[in-house]
């Protein structure tokens, strides 16, 4: 929360446009804070931590400051070819003569509804010729569905506040945890400064905590920020909360959690909600979003714990919608080994048979079981998610990959429509239509869109032919 003279929102960086190094502050300093005592109990080694040598981090510039960068400056470019986005335009499926004829003739200029009529040929070079309208249209949908998932974005990511200082003030909010997880504790803390205020948390290591990995909370302090990735903010002096319930300064989160996926695991088991597979569905699509990060900087996480999964109520929605999932295990992220791109696909899948059969735990579910879930299937989208925690067993498939998979089984397009020669492309433009027709009509009657509706945003804004074809061969084939 905050005063309505907050800074203005520092937009997602897309990961393959980053052009130069990330700034590193102080990291020494916040690593001495979040490494636990040696009196805390030895880790046990992770299934990706066999490199004796692991690659180092992007060379660092170290400054004399106790805050950690808000926005860095924009890092490099991932190496891992498959993690790449091919252009949107492509999965319009019109030929180059068409594509021609879609664009405007004036780039300056936008057509909108208000648009005159006698100005429709810059956009349209022949109102006679249908299909060249048609192939205009779709480029327009497309525009206005990356045009509205941008807006939502900024809803949902906006109130960052701007960076560390000396002059800023904190107040301690509760004298208990507001959050238990696997291996911190969770405090809401107000910063205030001159013009605004801001609620955070100060994440406190539990005594006898495992040793998180440096390599993992160094990569944490030198992302750019992303909805589904937990942001480093600075450390509260010990001086700043003299009341405060531990013991030294405690490292500074933006995003303020509410709980763990465990305790929503816990609080769904006796009453198992109708649209419980839906919202286990986008919950695991927002890991393999945070995931694929990961791997597009080439690290992995060596263990899935639902206790260590945060989730938070995005900004500007309803406590009781789809919550945000924040990955905030930095302490288990180790280096990719070369040639692993698919490490997180069988975590993953035990994940998933986790969250469909509540009380099984992904440890509890040995590689070679076969993917029945502790509960019966109660409707086609559980099937469909059993058969692909089958087949992440089998392929190993990229985050990425999953991530499409996922988005297949909540929006389409289905099996039917598997197999070459298909109309993909042709789907893609009718589900954009429709889904621009569908917030429109939630809009005319006082509908506010969330979360589900901007992930949805970004599929169809992000989705491909061949993107599309790669999830049906990963689901059915």
């Amino acid at each position: 929360m905050s005063s309505p003279e907050l800074p203005p929102e520092t937009p997602e960086p897309d990961p393959n446009s980053e052009s130069t190094q990330p700034t590193y502050s102080n990291l020494g300093e916040i690593r001495a804070h979040l490494l636990p005592s040696k009196a805390c109990r030895p880790r046990t080694p992770g299934s990706l931590s066999t490199d004796p040598q692991p690659p180092p981090l992007p060379k660092k510039t170290l400054t004399r400051t106790q805050s950690l960068p808000i926005q860095g400056t924009p890092g490099p470019s991932p190496t891992h070819v498959g993690m790449s986005r091919k252009p949107l335009l492509g999965s319009l499926s019109v030929d180059k003569s068409q594509e021609d004829k879609a664009r405007p003739a004036s780039p300056s200029e936008e057509l909108t509804f208000s648009t005159p009529d006698s100005e429709l040929g810059h956009f349209f070079q022949d109102l006679h010729n249908s299909e060249a309208v048609h192939a205009a249209l779709a480029v327009q949908q497309l525009a206005s569905v990356s045009t509205i998932h941008a807006r939502l974005r900024a809803r949902f990511t906006g109130g960052r506040p701007g960076p560390c200082s000396p002059g800023h003030n904190f107040r301690l909010l509760d004298n208990s945890p507001y959050v238990d997880s696997g291996d911190a504790l969770y405090y809401r803390v107000v910063q205030v400064d001159e013009d605004s205020w801001h609620i955070l948390a100060a994440k406190v290591p539990k005594p006898g905590a495992v040793v998180p990995n440096a390599w993992g909370l160094e990569l944490q302090a030198s992302l750019h920020p992303h909805f589904n990735l937990q942001s480093l903010y600075g450390l509260v002096p010990a001086s700043a909360l003299p009341a405060a319930p531990w013991q030294g300064p405690a490292t500074l989160v933006v995003e303020v959690p509410e709980r763990t996926v465990a305790q929503w695991l816990a609080e769904v088991a006796a009453s198992r909600p109708p649209d419980f597979a839906r919202a286990a569905a986008l919950l695991l699509l927002q890991l393999s979003a945070a995931l694929e990060r990961l791997e597009a900087w080439g690290a992995a996480l060596t263990e899935l714990r639902p206790e260590n999964l945060l989730l938070a109520t995005p900004r500007g929605c309803a406590a009781t919608g789809l919550p945000r999932l924040l990955l905030a295990d930095f302490g288990r992220v180790r280096p990719l080994p070369t040639g692993s791109q698919g490490a997180h696909a069988l975590p993953l899948s035990c994940l998933l048979r986790a969250l469909l059969g509540p009380g099984v735990t992904p440890t509890d579910t040995p590689p070679d079981l076969g993917p029945t879930p502790g509960t019966p299937t109660d409707s086609p989208l559980a099937a469909g998610l059993e058969h692909l925690a089958a087949r992440l067993r089998v392929l190993r498939p990229s985050a990425a990959g999953i991530r499409d998979a996922l988005r297949a089984l909540l929006w389409g397009p289905g099996p039917a429509l598997r197999g070459p020669g298909t109309p993909l492309g042709s789907w893609l433009r009718v589900r954009r239509a429709l889904l621009i027709l569908r917030l429109a009509e939630q809009a005319a009657g006082g509908e506010t869109p969330g979360l589900e509706d901007w992930l949805c945003c970004e599929c169809l804004a992000e989705a491909t032919e061949s993107s599309l074809a790669r999830a049906l061969a990963l689901l059915w084939d």
